[in-house]
């Protein structure tokens, strides 16, 4: 400050105003500002394959009921459902849907179970070589369990009420359970059961007469 300043300011008794002074410039060292970017660009990558991974869904088909082995799949059998796109499990697509109506189940489809190809098939019942026979069996003449379609059994005629027991082992006839279902008039219990074709005339025979039992099996002796 001048001399003549200083000694207006002592007459007007004012004090000078201070000095400004500018801050100083920082320097930024360019590897901080390269590692500062690449930190960024990796967040920014994380962040879209997490959003990715949430967001990316396809629609498959699912059983809208419990559908069991050997029935016939309908409309009503079925729906779509969303999964994770990254799913490793082969499904049937969600288009694919109305293709899946008037197949075969050819395994036990539990209620919202996801498809898959191995789960129907287009094979006709009977297959060749093979007859469907329906049996009406009485609560004395059936085990007291529920059939299910695949079950293995036996068919073996009996002597029938008031007959001699036969000495040797009864005519049997293996054969597996297509569908079975109760009668609500007679209380009896339907039994369609798939054997091969020559022993179904026979078989459906003995049916009539009455003089017939199912023996049930294990499905893997």
């Amino acid at each position: 400050m001048s001399k003549a300043a200083i000694e207006e300011n002592r007459f007007t008794g004012t004090t000078p105003a201070p000095r400004l002074v500018p801050p100083p410039k920082v320097r930024r060292r360019p590897v901080h500002i390269v590692a500062t970017v690449a930190a960024i660009a990796a967040g920014a990558a994380i962040a879209a394959w997490g959003w990715a991974a949430v967001t990316t869904t396809e629609t498959v088909v699912a059983a809208r009921t419990t559908i069991e082995r050997g029935s016939i799949i309908t409309a009503d059998d079925l729906t779509t459902t969303q999964i994770s796109g990254d799913n490793t499990i082969r499904v049937v697509p969600g288009d694919e849907l109305d293709e899946l109506v008037g197949t075969r189940a050819a395994l036990d489809i539990a209620e919202g179970g996801l498809l898959t190809p191995e789960m129907t098939t287009k094979d006709n019942m009977p297959p060749a070589g093979q007859s469907i026979v329906g049996i009406s069996l009485t609560p004395a003449q059936v085990p007291a369990v529920t059939f299910r379609n695949g079950d293995k059994v036996r068919v073996v005629a009996t002597t029938g009420e008031g007959g001699e027991p036969s000495s040797g082992t009864p005519l049997s006839t293996s054969a597996e359970v297509v569908s079975s279902s109760v009668d609500e008039t007679t209380g009896n219990t339907v039994v369609n059961v798939l054997v091969p074709y020559a022993d179904a005339t026979v078989l459906a025979d003995r049916a009539s007469t009455g003089n017939i039992a199912i023996v049930m099996d294990p499905l893997e002796p």
